[in-house]
């Protein structure tokens, strides 16, 4: 059995909103496990449903939210750029349930006037991961969904959803499939073609200087997203140069935090260099 309950918030698009519920759990159905996929919940930015699959031996549930903007409409990136909504994932006290991570496919850079946003302006699912403490025991699945939609104005948009998962015959092909193309989209890991070779606060931690290795393939210049503390997004890169065998860039960094201090601090990094893209860590001690 599958329940949604819609709500729908209309409001002008601020700085830096953050709250979005991907999914909250609570233990304790009467059937066993299965896979199942929700209906779609819509508002007229677009429309959004989640897909889980049956909980492993070792109690690891993996699944996706799928959100479909209209045409004209976006939805965002973990750091939404300029204004938008970001998505979280918030549980229940009571759940026995605990978030691994939820993953986000490669985004991309959103120019509308002055504002840059980050986020997607075509269907995209967020892959999760979730961790049952008895995953023998039945599971009914409770998810809280809160995204924002975009056009000339930012709409909130959450629905709840229930799921019952019972066993299935085998693999649950559809689910598995939508699952597994999204993995498939996110980025890759630091390799030997692509990484991150060097990196250094100046100026008073007022500009990130990076040096990258790139794909031999790559021809125009990279597109550079650092993420720092939350809310603060590096989006610029200038002075972009080939260095050696590396391709070093300069981006300047803004107003931290009052009485941010930066190290011990991990910053996250999005490299997109043609049709590949790398995310990373950079660890500031």
């Amino acid at each position: 059995m599958t329940i949604i309950s819609v709500r729908n918030f209309s409001i002008r698009a601020p700085a830096a909103l953050a709250a979005c519920f991907i999914a909250g759990a609570v233990l304790g159905a009467a059937t066993p496990s299965r896979a199942e996929t929700t209906p779609w919940a819509a508002n007229e930015g677009g429309r959004m449903r989640i897909v889980a699959m049956p909980p492993e031996p070792d109690g690891t549930v993996r699944g996706a939210l799928q959100i479909e903007p209209k045409p004209g409409w976006i939805t965002y990136w973990k750091e939404p750029g300029d204004a938008g909504i970001p998505p979280q994932v918030v549980f229940s006290k009571e759940s026995r349930v605990t978030l691994n991570r939820v993953s986000y496919p490669v985004p991309k850079r959103i120019d509308n006037g002055k504002l840059r946003d980050i986020g997607y302006d075509q269907p995209v699912a967020l892959p999760f991961e979730l961790k049952v403490q008895d995953p023998g025991r039945p599971l009914t699945l409770g998810a809280s969904a809160f995204v924002g939609l975009c056009r000339n104005i930012c709409i909130p948009f959450q629905a709840e959803f229930s799921l019952a998962l019972a066993p299935a015959r085998g693999t649950p092909v559809e689910e598995a499939m939508i699952i597994n193309q999204a993995a498939a989209k996110l980025p890759e890991a630091p390799s030997d073609d692509f990484a991150v070779t060097r990196y250094a606060m100046t100026q008073g931690r007022g500009m990130l200087n990076l040096t990258l290795k790139l794909p031999e393939t790559t021809v125009e210049p990279p597109q550079v997203i650092v993420t720092g503390p939350q809310g603060h997004v590096l989006i610029d890169g200038l002075n972009g140069r080939r260095d050696g065998e590396g391709y070093s860039l300069d981006m300047p960094v803004g107003k931290l935090p009052k009485d941010y201090d930066i190290k011990g601090k991990r910053w996250s990094i999005l490299v997109i260099a043609g049709n590949r893209a790398m995310e990373t860590s950079l660890a500031f001690d």
